[in-house]
């Protein structure tokens, strides 16, 4: 049987991310973080659905190995894409780079995909899932773009931009979880975490 999550069983989230972990404590979701240092690259002609299941099922691996005793209910993993067509668009190196992924992204649709992880400690119990959201940025003026590149704001995050951040101001429409752009759908989470008995109830 799964194990109900609380403060002295919680929530292991294998990802450094602070905005994973923003979300998870809006929820009010018992979690300790335990990061999971994997290579991320991609592999050559890789599919955006075919790589999230790779590295997310590297990052579970990584973070199980590590585990050891420490008191916990699940284990949660994720890893978040920005795609144009099947190119994947990860952290920009530089801020080059994030003006590079604006000029390309801007005007257009893209979709962002995160794929997460929810398993017992000793990897049991596992529930997978990939979420979509489209994503329109407007067609802002090179001033705006170099701007913003230069900000730094996108420069830790998936195709150069930070949907709740100053970045807001080139989102011109979402189709889907607003929460899988920022990097964890929250209610498809909640739904798994409740049908896997990790939840008894919520809220």
């Amino acid at each position: 049987m799964p194990r109900v999550l609380s403060e002295a069983c919680p929530l292991v989230l294998g990802s450094a991310s602070p905005r994973r972990r923003e979300i998870l404590g809006s929820l009010g979701i018992p979690c300790v973080v335990f990061p999971a240092s994997v290579d991320e690259s991609t592999a050559p002609g890789e599919k955006p659905r075919d790589y999230l299941e790779r590295v997310v099922g590297l990052k579970r691996g990584a973070v199980l190995a590590r585990l050891g005793e420490r008191p916990a209910g699940a284990v949660l993993v994720a890893d978040t894409s920005v795609t144009l067509g099947d190119e994947i668009f990860g952290k920009p190196a530089d801020v080059a780079e994030a003006e590079h992924m604006l000029d390309r992204l801007c005007g257009h649709e893209h979709v962002v995909f995160t794929r997460y992880s929810l398993s017992a400690p000793d990897g049991g119990a596992l529930c997978e899932r990939t979420v979509a959201s489209r994503v329109w940025l407007r067609a802002a003026t090179r001033a705006e773009r170099r701007g913003y590149a230069a900000s730094g704001e996108g420069l830790d995050k998936a195709g150069a931009y930070a949907v709740q951040g100053l970045g807001a101001f080139l989102i011109e429409r979402i189709d889907g979880s607003y929460t899988n752009v920022v990097g964890l759908p929250a209610c498809e989470l909640v739904q798994d975490l409740t049908a896997g008995g990790w939840l008894e109830h919520f809220p």
